[in-house]
């Protein structure tokens, strides 16, 4: 399905890693051109070689995102690169394990910058910009707002924001034509998820243990499984769709874990 993305300019923030590398492949594919936003230009510049040698265009600005500063002058650095946003996914974050037994109120708002704060602030800033293209936003959140999972209290709070923002910005923009939608992630296989399950006892158990809960399939999410539904999100093929948080998870969350083993 040719997803009219041609040329079309795309923020990703986390763009260079894990999911937010699986969004932009997967924008660049189509013709579009994924702007990376990340804290380690290295990294983003990684990525933006690589797709320069697959002859794809792209883009990227260093930033820092827990400083609320860093989102305007990350905007404005796309702007004066493009003089236009066509599309916005916010995705930079991390799970970072602030919880409410353990945790403390600097380590708390800290994580609330680190995972949603930015959300709002590069979104604000590039709303004129989207305004004008009729573009597109789409969040990447977390099963953590509605399973919950414990020991990280800001975490999840952060991704209840991150969905409410979703419904709340879909009703303000409404009058601009710019559609607002959530892509839920549950399990999903990364390079940090990696790191994190070699860091338990028996990373190998532990592993078999998760995906035989997975109803379908019993495998883990993708990255590019998530960034195919992103990318539909933010294409004129699902024009009529916004206000939606929408899981790809494999039924994770929603189904019966019963059926993952029957």
């Amino acid at each position: 399905m040719n997803l009219n993305l041609k040329d079309k300019v795309v923020i990703v923030t986390g763009g260079a890693k894990g999911i937010g590398e699986g969004i932009v492949q997967v924008l660049a594919a189509e013709g579009a051109i994924p702007v990376i936003i990340g804290r380690n230009a290295a990294d983003n510049q990684k990525v933006v070689d690589e797709l320069s040698a697959k002859g794809f265009k792209s883009f990227q600005v260093a930033a820092e995102l827990t400083r609320p500063e860093e989102s305007k002058k990350a905007v404005d650095a796309v702007l004066a690169e493009f003089g236009r946003i066509d599309g916005l996914v916010n995705n930079a974050g991390v799970n970072d394990g602030v919880g409410l037994e353990n945790g403390n109120y600097e380590d708390f708002i800290a994580s609330l910058h680190k995972n949603v704060v930015h959300y709002y602030l590069i979104a604000q800033h590039a709303l004129p910009a989207l305004k004008a293209s009729k573009g597109a936003i789409v969040n990447i959140s977390s099963k953590t707002a509605e399973t919950g999972q414990g020991g990280t209290s800001a975490y999840a709070a952060a991704n209840g924001g991150r969905n409410a923002l979703t419904r709340e910005w879909a009703v303000e923009l409404l009058k601009y034509g710019i559609r607002v939608n959530a892509v839920i992630v549950a399990e999903c296989w990364t390079p940090l998820y990696e790191r994190w399950i070699e860091t338990l006892p028996n990373p190998t158990e532990k592993l078999a243990s998760i995906t035989a809960n997975i109803p379908l399939e019993n495998r883990m999410t993708t990255a590019e499984e998530i960034a195919n539904m992103t990318v539909f999100l933010l294409s004129e093929r699902s024009s009529h769709t916004t206000g939606q948080l929408i899981y790809v998870d494999g039924g994770y969350v929603h189904l019966d874990r019963a059926l993952a083993n029957s």
